[in-house]
């Protein structure tokens, strides 16, 4: 009998991946615009996959419910999205359930949260696994697009990818739930739908220094 639970432990520790991953729960919340797919969402070893979304036009909307997430733990979630025609930029953000961390959320929300939630702010443990090593990207066919982030500040937690091609992109990026175990919700987005994330201070410094050098080039030509 003494020699069974050395067996059985090591068994449990063969198991495969799939087979111990975590209870987390992904569906559709709501989608609008010719939004499809994310049923087939799957989730593994501290990694969500959201499957394949279509997203044909600008004006394309889908929000995902995911409840479960490990208290601290940061988790690598990826997607495919296909159709992508006549939209160049996909809007990423974190909407969270109201509680008492909801102080710093803006006064005036906008106007797509839905009732029981509210925009993240930076109090409330969620966000896009900031400061990890989770890549955050887009990449397509000949290229990948420009990402942009929006976490520092109490307006919201958004990842805008902006410069895509046309046709499929696979997207990667990271997320976070400082307490674990609270359902909230992740709104993706083309262009033509929700304001566009402003940009964090580093990323405005490097815009303002590449105005600034075509500014002293267009001198330099006109001297």
């Amino acid at each position: 009998m003494k020699r069974f639970w050395p067996v059985l432990a090591l068994s449990v520790l063969l198991l495969p991946t799939a087979a111990r991953a975590e209870p987390i729960s992904i569906s559709v919340e709501s989608s609008s615009g010719g939004f499809s797919g994310g049923a087939s969402a799957t989730t593994g070893w501290f990694s969500i996959d959201l499957g394949t979304v279509v997203m044909p036009a600008g004006g394309a909307v889908g929000t995902f419910l995911i409840d479960g997430l490990k208290a601290g733990s940061d988790y690598t979630v990826s997607m495919v999205i296909s159709g992508i025609s006549g939209w160049d930029s996909l809007r990423a953000e974190i909407l969270d359930p109201l509680d008492n961390d909801d102080r710093l959320d803006p006064a005036d929300q906008p106007s797509y949260v839905p009732a029981g939630f509210s925009t993240s702010n930076s109090l409330d443990g969620f966000s896009f696994a900031q400061d990890s090593a989770i890549t955050r990207s887009a990449v397509f066919a000949g290229g990948s697009a420009t990402v942009v982030a929006d976490e520092m500040s109490n307006r919201g937690d958004i990842l805008m990818f902006t410069g895509l091609g046309q046709g499929t992109a696979r997207v990667t990026f990271g997320l976070r739930d400082r307490l674990g175990l609270r359902g909230f919700l992740v709104r993706f987005s083309t262009n033509a739908a929700g304001p566009t994330a402003m940009p964090e201070p580093a990323s405005m410094l490097l815009i303002g220094t590449g105005l600034a050098g075509l500014a002293a080039a267009r001198r330099r030509r006109t001297a």
